[in-house]
């Protein structure tokens, strides 16, 4: 299955290891964008640099190979914030960002996996083989995934690394040709900064001429911020169009629908298409948060 990284998934690791990377993967999966563009956090591994989200599992792969025992919440637990720094470094005088708040949520989420055998499969098997009660589980037991905001006086639930550790970990078993995980379709776009600006440059979402200036001179929205909120609930919004179009164009060529296509599965093909094409995509600013929700 293709997702949103193709390259350095841990599919030669045992199992319990491999749904553990996973776990310290999306819970450490926020806040890439660098001050300056030309200023990027890089992490060479395997003779191949990677910047953005990437440098993260670069890192992690990094530190498997040094036989640091990252995917043990034994370890990832009680480690200080100066070993994980060094798991975390740069090639570059670039730091990755939120450094101490990714020590936070790391250690927090392995306490918890600590109460359930060590093992994110252990602990994710409560909510059964239900993409859902899995997502209700995740921000129930763990602080740092609660990823929600107030607008107009109404909350609003966005969860998005709750939601791509849930998609993971189904793309993990699809590899492995395990059991599948029933619900898939609850699951939204996972709303980040990226999709966003490849959304715009499809025509999918439009911004105002005042966002838009906004976003070109590179101003910071706080997390909540109304405007924030309306770019992550739009896109997921368009995205939920799309994916209904693409049912009705299956129906319409085939005579049937299709239970393939969901939200997680355009997602995977619109963030890796973010990637490749960023430079034709550059006119279109992305929304600055700085955030660990993404």
């Amino acid at each position: 299955m293709a997702g949103r990284r193709p390259t350095l998934w841990p599919l030669q690791l045992p199992l319990t290891r491999a749904f553990n990377w996973v776990f310290v993967v999306d819970t450490l999966n926020f806040s890439f964008w660098p001050e300056k563009d030309t200023e990027q956090c890089e992490v060479t591994f395997k003779g191949t640099t990677h910047t953005g989200y990437m440098t993260l599992c670069a890192a992690i792969a990094r530190a498997i190979d040094e036989g640091v025992p990252i995917t043990d919440p034994n370890f990832f637990s009680q480690m200080s914030v100066e070993e994980l720094a060094h798991v975390l470094r740069s090639d570059n005088a670039t730091p990755m960002p939120m450094l101490r708040e990714r020590h936070q949520v790391l250690t927090e989420g392995g306490r918890v996996l600590l109460k359930h055998g060590g093992s994110f499969c252990n602990f994710i098997s409560q909510a059964g083989a239900d993409a859902r009660k899995m997502v209700e589980l995740i921000v129930d037991k763990i602080p740092s995934y609660r990823d929600e905001a107030t607008y107009e006086g109404k909350r609003i639930a966005f969860y998005k690394r709750a939601q791509i550790l849930v998609a993971d970990f189904w793309g993990i078993m699809a590899a492995r040709g395990e059991a599948d995980i029933s619900n898939m379709d609850w699951l939204t776009m996972f709303a980040d900064y990226r999709i966003p600006q490849v959304l715009v440059y499809f025509g999918a979402l439009r911004y105002s001429d005042a966002l838009l200036g906004m976003l070109h001179n590179g101003e910071l929205l706080p997390s909540g911020d109304r405007r924030e909120v309306e770019i992550r609930a739009c896109s997921i919004w368009a995205v939920e169009r799309i994916r209904t179009r693409l049912s009705e164009l299956l129906q319409e060529r085939d005579g049937r629908s299709s239970g393939s296509i969901n939200s997680a599965i355009i997602d995977f093909y619109l963030w890796p298409y973010a990637k490749q094409h960023h430079q034709e995509m550059a006119h279109i600013p992305i929304h600055h948060t700085r955030s660990i929700y993404y």
